[in-house]
């Protein structure tokens, strides 16, 4: 998801390698994602509303990863 800290370390990654933010974004950031693509504020929303939900009263001592298959590459 783009933050203003993610948008400063894209800018910084691009100055040092000589790219622009989207060839960072492209071929560095999401090179290992499955979807290659960031993650958009209404999908945490909608994951942040079903764990606050009656649906998710069984999640417990878990973790609820939203990073687009990255930590499975």
């Amino acid at each position: 998801m783009r933050t203003p800290l993610v948008e400063n370390q894209l800018a910084d990654q691009a100055a040092v390698h000589g790219l622009s933010t989207g060839e960072v974004v492209s071929e560095v950031l999401l090179a290992r994602s499955a979807v290659k693509r960031l993650i958009e504020p209404h999908e945490v929303a909608a994951a942040v509303a079903y764990l606050c939900s009656p649906e998710a009263t069984s999640v417990t001592g878990t973790e609820l990863v939203l990073d687009g298959g990255w930590s499975a590459a």
